[in-house]
């Protein structure tokens, strides 16, 4: 199973710089580009690390690094910064981070360094089963279960319904969708997010009382028990 990351970073360049580096090498690799949606999607959905650079609008790194161990969340931090001096680089070390790159880098060392991390990390038991209400997702044999009916999805429906699942209770944007599912970086204008979430309602909401997967015009989709 891939490693999860988290990446705050508001300079496009960088972000889309590292973000395709990363999932080159194998990485799932999701993005904020303010402090405040990196503290959210921190601390409500599980991440292997996060990198994170210190000057972000909305919420300062050091300031997200510091909710979050104040949260009990212990996920390794790599904290990326222009400030070089050591007055700073002990400030963000202090604040919680586990290590701390400065700007400029080379992608080659930040990789190094983050794998680093994942080795010093005690590992958590593996993920291998998503709930969502009485839908049940194996994650090792690749099957969704609703109700105790088996739900013949496709490869694609099956990723697109695991990253509903992770993501449940919570909206989630086309754009999230287009990135994390398609792995796109742009918007196609096409309708395939649409054709494949008619397909996976389908599939997964008809013939059952209570429906999953919501709609919210102009937002996005939300899986949820609730309604």
């Amino acid at each position: 199973m891939s490693r999860r990351i988290l990446m705050v970073e508001d300079d496009e360049d960088t972000a889309a710089y590292v973000l395709k580096g990363l999932r080159e090498e194998g990485f799932t690799a999701e993005h904020a580009v303010d402090g405040r949606d990196g503290f959210y999607l921190a601390s409500s959905s599980r991440f292997d690390a996060i990198i994170m650079d210190r000057m972000v609008p909305g919420m300062d790194g050091l300031s997200v690094v510091k909710a979050l161990r104040a949260a009990s969340i212990n996920t390794p931090i790599l904290i990326l910064s222009a400030l070089s001096h050591l007055d700073e680089r002990v400030k963000g070390l202090r604040a919680g981070g586990d290590d701390y790159l400065t700007k400029p880098f080379g992608f080659s060392e930040l990789v190094a360094r983050l794998e680093n991390l994942l080795r010093r990390r005690v590992e958590p038991e593996i993920e291998t089963r998503l709930v969502c209400g009485d839908l049940t997702l194996d994650l090792l044999a690749r099957k969704a279960v609703r109700a105790d009916r088996p739900l013949d999805l496709l490869p694609r429906e099956f990723k697109l319904l695991e990253y509903l699942v992770r993501h449940k209770d919570r909206v989630v944007t086309r754009t999230m969708l287009l990135e994390q599912v398609w792995d796109y970086r742009f918007d196609p204008h096409t309708t395939v997010i649409d054709t494949h979430v008619s397909r996976l309602r389908r599939k997964i909401d008809e013939g059952f009382d209570r429906p999953l997967l919501h709609t919210l015009r102009g937002t996005g989709y939300r899986l949820s028990w609730e309604p």
